[in-house]
């Protein structure tokens, strides 16, 4: 590596041509990167005192080490943020200049229109591509071409690259009575220019390592970089043509910007199970593919995988999906906003693709989701276990039994987990607040729609509170509702059956019921399905209002439907204890009455400690194994060995993130023992019960919200 400071004109101007290779990020810098140099190029430009300003390196590759003086074509590893931006500005500058009388254009020396862009934008004695300094990647490369030619955008032309040019533009138009003082600030301007040897130097890990200034690598640019970049020029040309170029094409530029991540994210938990956080997919992608080559797996057939299933991903998210039927599904599940489902959907997905699945299945399950996320999400379950459910569901999934088996599946879910049966979701939907949820129209256009065939585009219709949501409601609504209307109006205003659409919500006002109903376009006239229900109604009061959530709420049992299995099928299922022993606390000696062993004060203890214990959560149970009794939801959090003067507690989390200021806790963690865990506890004294519990419970509320970490 050879490493000198250089004034980043002169640089640029001395360079034969700057290349951006295949396996590079498109240029990505937004208004605010491009205002912070802006302001950083005025600051400095006005400041008689600052003689240079340092905007970061331009690290660059060719065959052997070689200083800019070679007339090779330079390869960026990094700094192409900047070299680009600079260009936009350089050409904006040169187009404000050329527009100023002849005499006038060079505001100081080498700042003129034609300078500037032979400088620093083109090398005027070349030909082809070689005639411009700067060559982007695939998406960029056209419209920064474009610009320097002074030529109409291509059709599809980059949005950064466009939108920052026509920034500069207006700024410089602003700016016009200080043009001199942009000049000089931009003269000032230096940089690390640092030749790297490829014999030598690893392009890869200086990359990494050189994000210092400018916008933040996504995770999805440096997976690209480290697939790519090690390859031979051929090889990266035909995976980055075959593969990686088709999926920036289907993101498109923005949602491969702020989506590729995250899909990335649902690849991996799909391929090795395990969920990991959103700022260490690069990290986890590397392990992933260190262990593929271990199994005689070629990056080319990984890349392939990831293409075939970043299809399915935009087909589910980026409605690109080419059947209607399951677009419409896909569509209906986007909007639940559950993006923990995706890891299972691309994998079901998958199974689709290759013919495991029809299509009527595939639909069936995917319904199944959804209704599973809506039913928690009206019976506000929790939705911290929703990870951990869905990345490792296929585990029990039987592909040659598909759909009953996933119906055993969701049906068998432990009660935290739970998919809420028709009881609980009705007697949830009747009563709760349905205005004021998140994506209320989600649950309109579901209901509305349902078994139609002509859809009803729900978004062109308002909400209409039947009963107005007016707090000073007029006598009439006031006698409609009787003497109780107060309480009735605070308690179902906003449920399900005080709700409906209409295009005329303006009309309808504050109107007496019998109004809405009998006007033009009234409720007796709409064809919409929710005003159905309010034809014959004769009065608008709580019983009516409790009798339409009825109806809606038996609609709903149908939209959102749970899996039903017969018994004797669902048994099948079931967790087979074959060759587990089945163990009692009379098996345990310091517990048991029947043994010799006995010990009244710790079988208090322990009856004490099980009640509190069972009492944190609905979720906890109690299993009895051969040498400790476990106390578990998702798994383990606190296990209890008995012995002769106390309970042995072990609580499975780490040392290092228990809360202890009593300093009871003892950190086992490299000590083999009963139980798991690193935190080990002796309870022998009933007084110490409730600080018992406070640690304790860190372990189960550590479980429980681990299972949603990003």
């Amino acid at each position: 590596m050879k490493a000198t400071e250089a004034k980043l004109l002169e640089f640029i101007k001395k360079s034969p041509q700057f290349v951006i290779p295949i396996y590079q990020r498109t240029y990505s810098w937004s208004k605010i990167e491009c205002r912070q140099l802006w302001d950083d190029i005025v600051r400095t430009g006005e400041n008689k005192g600052i003689n240079a300003h340092f905007v970061g390196s331009i690290v660059y590759i060719e065959k052997g080490l070689y200083s800019i003086t070679s007339q090779s074509p330079l390869l960026v590893i990094d700094g192409q943020q900047r070299l680009t931006t600079l260009s936009l500005l350089i050409a904006a500058l040169a187009d404000k200049l050329k527009d100023l009388p002849s005499g006038e254009q060079e505001i100081i020396d080498g700042f003129s229109p034609r300078k500037l862009r032979n400088y620093y934008l083109r090398n005027p004695e070349e030909e082809g591509e070689k005639y411009y300094k700067l060559i982007l990647s695939k998406t960029d490369r056209e419209s920064l071409i474009a610009i320097v030619d002074g030529k109409e955008m291509p059709k599809k032309y980059s949005l950064r690259i466009k939108e920052n040019y026509e920034f500069f533009k207006e700024w410089i138009e602003d700016y016009s009575d200080s043009l001199e003082v942009l000049c000089k600030g931009i003269a000032k301007l230096i940089v690390v220019d640092i030749a790297l040897s490829s014999d030598q130097d690893n392009p890869q890990l200086i990359f990494e390592s050189m994000n210092s200034t400018g916008k933040e690598l996504t995770q999805a640019d440096l997976i690209r970089n480290y697939i790519l970049m090690g390859l031979d020029i051929k090889q990266q040309s035909f995976l980055y043509e075959h593969f990686w170029r088709p999926m920036e094409i289907d993101f498109g530029q923005e949602a491969y910007t702020s989506d590729f991540d995250g899909f990335m994210r649902h690849f991996l938990t799909v391929k090795t199970g395990r969920i990991p956080r959103i700022s260490e997919v690069y990290e986890a992608f590397k392990d992933y593919a260190v262990l593929m080559r271990s199994k005689d797996i070629e990056i080319s057939q990984i890349v392939e995988d990831i293409r075939k299933f970043s299809k399915y991903y935009c087909n589910m998210t980026l409605n690109q999906e080419p059947d209607k039927d399951l677009r419409i599904v896909f569509n209906d599940i986007k909007e639940l906003r559950v993006d923990v489902a995706y890891p299972l959907l691309m994998e079901i997905y998958d199974d689709y693709e290759e013919g495991i699945l029809i299509k009527e299945d595939f639909i069936e399950i995917l319904r199944l989701v959804e209704a599973y996320v809506f039913r928690r999400n009206i019976c506000s379950i929790p939705t911290n276990s929703l990870n951990k459910t869905f990345s490792t569901f296929m585990r029990s999934v039987d592909k040659m039994r598909y759909v009953e088996s996933v119906k055993a599946q969701f049906i068998l879910l432990p009660s935290y987990r739970r998919f809420p049966n028709d009881t609980e979701f009705v007697k949830e939907l009747k009563t709760r607040d349905l205005y004021n949820i998140p994506r209320r129209s989600y649950w309109f256009k579901r209901v509305e729609n349902f078994n139609r065939k002509e859809r009803v585009e729900v978004d062109q219709y308002t909400i209409e509170h039947i009963m107005p949501q007016n707090s000073n409601l007029s006598e009439e609504w006031k006698n409609e509702l009787g003497a109780e209307w107060e309480r009735i109006h605070e308690t179902w205003l906003h449920t399900i059956g005080n709700l409906t659409l209409t295009g005329y919500n303006s009309e309808y006002s504050d109107k007496p019921f019998s109004e809405k109903r009998d006007m033009e376009n009234g409720f007796k006239d709409s064809p919409i399905k929710f005003n159905q229900t309010l034809r014959n109604v004769e009065v608008w009061d709580e019983q009516a209002i409790m009798e339409r959530a009825k109806v809606l709420s038996d609609i709903a049992v149908k939209v959102w439907e749970a899996p039903k299995l017969e018994k004797e099928v669902l048994d099948l299922y079931r967790p087979n204890s074959k060759g587990k022993a089945n163990y009692t606390i009379d098996d345990y000696p310091f517990l048991s009455p029947k043994s010799s062993s006995y010990v009244k004060e710790i079988r208090k203890l322990f009856d004490a400690l099980r009640k509190e214990v069972l009492a944190i959560d609905e979720v906890v149970v109690e299993e009895h194994l051969k040498r400790y009794i476990a106390f578990k939801a998702e798994t383990n959090f606190v296990d209890v060995v008995p012995q002769s003067k106390r309970l042995r507690l072990s609580l499975n989390m780490p040392f290092t993130e228990i809360h202890d200021p009593k300093e009871m806790c003892e950190d086992v963690s490299n000590v083999g023992r009963w139980g798991n865990g690193d935190v080990e506890i002796g309870f022998s004294d009933i007084k110490e019960l409730p600080y018992i519990m406070s640690l304790i419970r860190q372990s189960f509320e550590r479980q429980m919200t681990n299972e949603d970490e990003e």
